[in-house]
């Protein structure tokens, strides 16, 4: 499924960007590292969101049969 691959490939990359966190960074490499950080943070929560409010809905159409 397209979603699981997409929620797979920004847990990816939030982990490569905690490792380069934890290496020696400039003051602009590490604000944009923690810049890409947040961003695939927040894009994850929302494709996990929409998942959840999927399977949510799904179940309710589901009980209702």
């Amino acid at each position: 499924m397209i979603d699981d691959d997409l929620v797979r490939a920004h847990r990816n990359n939030i982990q490569r960007y905690h490792l380069l966190l934890q290496t020696t960074l400039t003051d602009f490499e590490r604000q944009y590292v923690e810049r890409r950080l947040r961003e695939e943070q927040s894009k994850l929560d929302e494709l996990t969101t929409r998942a959840q409010a999927k399977r949510d809905g799904q179940s309710a159409t589901d009980h209702a049969g």
